[in-house]
């Protein structure tokens, strides 16, 4: 079926599931301390709820068996059953039912990529593969690194010990050691095992005799130090815990979807979210598998980054992404541009840069070679050898498989050019051809000297073959890790904007191009899912939100950061500068102060992302080579912050909590009426203040929710979201799939309007008309500013009048920012 068709009405014969959805995170008792955890059943429990607040399907995270003790579940251990501890099948089932009989659709978190291998009992593919090496039919199943040139003798590498000299400190574990229970996780009989410490590793046939030094040389993997440059595995981006697996087999597929399949042929799932599926080698291929098992009407959704000016490869045959680009549309909307000059100054001062786009550009790629020399260098080594094997074919081997140190310099000096280089997380999707060439031709240009290595580079990625495809995995890696995990935690002009697939060098958008961006989304991914807060944002939408106030009031922001560097100074300027923003982002305000107390979790939630964030940053510190001394200063600055910064930093938030909680009112309402999937994450239905994860995936107290108390306290977030949603579930179709109308506005404040319908069977049906800019234009401001109304007569809802033919602004938006808007006529 063309894609185009699975836009249409044959997509949504599920009715509401395509309506929107309620992303929960799962959590098993054991990777809880309090022993709760939030299983299968758990959900089922909150179906009603969710059903009442119009939520079209739940959304689950990862459910599949995981490493014991995960925390979010994206570590599989076994892809063939649903996890026992989360209830397993029989809870699937249930739940499915449940959801059925409240009108609720079920989509479900899939891992394709990798596989958990840090408790290698734990993960019976991975022990058995490491026990019997080729011998095992699940070597095959691992992209698997054992040519005799990567550095390890052929053998699969490790990098699990503290010192090259801990292989001394290996010990055999026999059967007669230990009981059964304790021998091995899996399903095999007790083995005898190689122990480093807590780590376990499994024995191959035969080889048990002699010192534990002498068994290791007989295995068909060898253990080494963590820092050398040695890896004898893929993995999902720089962690040695996750294995990539080679979905590129079709056997390999068949074995790990077994369980996905079952689901689909039982009816128990109506979508799928595919997780990262830019680590595997062809994720086209990958997407035409899975949409050949799920059918032609099965949502599916792939979680792929998006450069601003990237689109979504039309050649898979999949739905869309998981909502990242409507994120940063929707973000940018709300950041006043008028800002942009002081706030790029404050950041040349406290940070060392402006943090425009051009030093974004340069710092991105200024890591991403950092990153692949040093953090990825066993991936640059195997790139390199893909490289000179592809570019020998049809030539004698011995001229081109090998070359003296200085060529082989130049040869992975063009390679980290190359992907330096490349502006998207891979370059090898169809749309996205002539991408490579053309960086190839820019180093030519400035990088003559590189002549004869981008000619190999060039004639081994003509052939499309292995070169190509590590190339791209190393270039996403690489990007990932350059840019989400180490430059959005240093950038501080405006650190709202440094969001998983953000745009941080730029600061607002316009109006009209928000809408017509949006009209675009209508016409060429109308399934395609939008976010604002998901298990991977760094900081959730409130939190955003209030930060984005700071590029209306920059010189007060100037003020008080003044102030406080003054009576407290940070240990650096450019840390303390990034961490104040998000410090004002959480810190409470009004009714969330329990008189001048502060919650008692606020404080450690902040010393974690604090820690994080600069291991992250990896200026003054880094979770290799960590600087205890900064470490301490940095905490202690926080706890100063806390214990007694509250004159200076109350007030403040003070001022601009009103305009954040606005900005969240308009962005949540923009996100759920416009075009594609609107996903709710678990919790944001009212007011919440989350950090980077694990903080974002802390446990949310559902009996307010769920006894109505929110709903009778009339909470204003939440009353627009059950209005929203509501709506949806009772036109999903066109409220998917339906155009993006932009009302004409007139008037002196026009350009801070945000006015739109959407299209329901054939009229404009909903819509919704918001004032930006409140911290520093009230009402009054937009007096005289009109909105022209689609044809028929309208009532504001909740509880609002009744308005027709042109609205003034002004008088429509005293008591809020934003406002819905619902045709009461057919």
């Amino acid at each position: 079926m063309a894609h185009e068709d699975r836009a249409g009405a044959g997509a949504l014969s599920r009715g509401a599931a395509l309506a929107s959805t309620y992303r929960l995170q799962l959590r098993t008792p054991a990777s809880d301390p309090n022993g709760r955890g939030f299983v299968l059943a758990d959900v089922e429990d909150l179906v009603p709820y969710l059903a009442d607040l119009g939520v079209g399907s739940v959304y689950l995270s990862p459910i599949l068996e995981a490493t014991p003790g995960s925390t979010h579940g994206y570590d599989v251990v076994d892809p063939t059953r649903v996890a026992a501890e989360l209830g397993g099948i029989d809870a699937l089932r249930s739940l499915r039912a449940t959801c059925r009989e409240h009108g609720l659709g079920v989509v479900v978190d899939i891992v394709p990529n990798h596989l958990g291998v840090d408790r290698p009992t734990a993960n019976r593919w991975w022990w058995d593969a490491l026990r019997r090496g080729p011998e095992s039919p699940y070597f095959s199943y691992f992209d698997f690194d054992t040519e005799p040139a990567n550095g390890a003798d052929g053998r699969i590498a490790i990098p699990v010990l503290g010192s090259p000299e801990d292989v001394d400190e290996l010990v055999v574990v026999t059967p007669t050691d230990t009981d059964a229970s304790d021998a091995s996780d899996t399903d095999a009989d007790p083995q005898t095992e190689l122990r480093f410490y807590d780590h376990r590793f499994p024995v191959a046939p035969g080889t048990g005799g002699g010192t534990a030094q002498e068994v290791h040389d007989r295995q068909h993997y060898r253990l080494v130090h963590w820092r050398e440059p040695l890896l004898g595995y893929r993995r999902f981006f720089t962690v040695t815990g996750l294995a990539g697996l080679r979905q590129e087999d079709p056997a390999v597929f068949d074995a790990t979807h077994a369980e996905v399949r079952r689901w689909c042929e039982e009816d128990l799932v109506d979508g799928i979210r595919v997780d990262h599926p830019d680590g595997l080698a062809d994720p086209v291929g990958y997407a035409r598998r899975l949409r050949e098992l799920a059918g032609d009407d099965r949502w599916l959704l792939v979680e792929k980054i998006l450069a601003p000016a990237e689109v979504l490869d039309p050649a898979m045959p999949v739905d869309g992404t998981t909502g990242y680009d409507a994120l940063r549309l929707i973000d940018q909307m709300l950041v006043d541009p008028g800002g942009q000059a002081r706030l790029t100054e404050l950041a040349a001062r406290y940070c060392g840069g402006p943090g425009d786009e051009e030093q974004v550009h340069e710092q991105s790629a200024r890591l991403k070679r950092q990153i692949v020399l040093e953090d990825l260098a066993p991936e640059l080594g195997r790139l390199t050898r893909a490289v000179r094997r592809d570019a020998a074919v049809g030539r004698d081997a011995g001229e081109v498989t090998s070359g003296d140190d200085d060529e082989e310099a130049q040869l992975r000096e063009a390679l980290v050019s190359v992907i330096a280089h490349t502006p998207v997380y891979r370059a090898d999707y169809p749309v996205l051809r002539g991408t490579l060439p053309g960086i190839l031709e820019g180093l030519h240009r400035d990088r003559p000297e590189l002549g004869p290595a981008l000619g190999l580079v060039a004639g081994a990625l003509a052939r499309a073959a292995e070169a190509s495809v590590r190339l791209a995995q190393v270039t996403g890696a690489a990007t990932a890790k350059a840019e989400e995990d180490r430059l959005f935690y240093r950038l501080g002009r405006l650190v709202s904007l440094n969001e998983v697939g953000g745009s941080p060098g730029r600061m607002g958008l316009p109006v009209d191009a928000f809408h017509l961006a949006m009209a675009e989304r209508a016409r060429a991914t109308p399934l395609a899912m939008t976010a604002l807060s998901t298990h991977d944002t760094k900081r959730g939408e409130d939190v955003r939100a209030r930060i984005s106030v700071l590029s209306q009031l920059p010189d007060e922001w100037a003020h008080l950061v003044s102030e406080v560097f003054r009576s407290f100074p940070p240990p650096a300027e450019d840390a303390g500068y990034f961490l104040l923003q998000v410090i004002v982002g959480v810190w409470p305000a009004g009714d969330d102060l329990d008189g001048h107390e502060l919650p008692d979790d606020l404080r450690p939630r902040l010393h974690d992302y604090a820690e994080k964030a600069l291991r992250e940053a990896a200026v003054h510190t880094t979770w290799t080579s960590q600087d205890g001394d900064f470490e301490s200063a940095a905490h202690g600055w926080i706890d100063t912050l806390l214990d007694s910064g509250g004159a200076l930093l109350t007030p403040f938030v003070e001022r601009i909590a009103p305009a954040g909680r606005d900005n969240s009112l308009i962005a949540k309402t923009t996100q759920l009426l416009s075009p594609g999937v609107p996903d709710v994450y678990q919790g944001t239905e009212v007011w919440e203040d989350s950090l980077v994860d694990p903080d974002n995936r802390r446990f949310v107290d559902y009996e307010p929710l769920r006894s109505g108390a929110v709903a009778r306290g009339g909470h204003p977030k939440f009353a627009l979201v059950r209005e929203v949603l509501r709506f949806r579930r009772s036109h999903p179709a066109s409220m998917a799939t339906g155009p993006h109308l932009a009302l004409p506005v007139q008037g002196p404040s026009s350009g801070d309007v945000v006015a739109f319908a959407r299209i329901v069977d054939g009229h404009a049906a909903i819509g919704m008309i918001a004032r930006r800019r409140t911290a520093v234009l009230g009402a009054d401001d937009f007096r005289g500013t009109e909105v022209v109304l689609p044809e028929g007569t309208w009532v504001v809802r909740p509880g609002g009048p009744v308005i027709s033919s042109r609205v003034d602004v002004g008088d429509l938006l005293v008591e809020s920012p934003v406002v819905l808007i619902v045709r009461e006529d057919g």
